[in-house]
């Protein structure tokens, strides 16, 4: 079941504390492979796998900020990579979504890079696209 994001609507669908599973990139359509995503139903909190998928997506305004650990935990450094740096170096990893924010045309994730054998750290998701946002529901 396909459920489009209105930009003014406010949706019962959260994708905080999904994980990022996978990330592909097609056509302009940037979709996010996810393990759960979070819905409100006749007052419940139910989660299904999914996706999320970003229609005219252009990669080239996108980006990904990594830090060296996660946030709050003393200092820290970290560095700003394009969406297909992140896509190519972390295609492995799982990010998982602490927050979530959607403003025009602009979806700004944070959360946690867990990578296997290692700690996780803070990454930043900043993704702009001018189409569609939709939740893809496997039911």
């Amino acid at each position: 079941m396909d459920i489009i994001q209105d930009r003014a609507w406010n949706t019962d669908f959260s994708l905080q504390s999904s994980r990022v599973k996978a990330i592909k990139f097609h056509n302009k359509i940037l979709t996010f492979k996810l393990d759960r995503i979070f819905r409100c139903v006749e007052g419940e909190e139910v989660d299904c796998p999914g996706e999320f998928r970003f229609e005219a997506c252009d990669l080239d305004l996108c980006r990904a900020l990594l830090f060296n650990k996660t946030l709050g935990e003393g200092r820290f450094t970290g560095k700003s990579v394009s969406l297909w740096g992140f896509m190519d170096v972390y295609g492995n990893a799982e990010f998982e979504i602490v927050t979530e924010g959607y403003f025009g045309n602009t979806t700004t994730y944070s959360g946690w890079l867990w990578e296997a054998e290692k700690a996780p750290v803070s990454a930043i998701l900043y993704l702009w696209n001018c189409g569609n946002r939709i939740y893809r529901i496997e039911e």
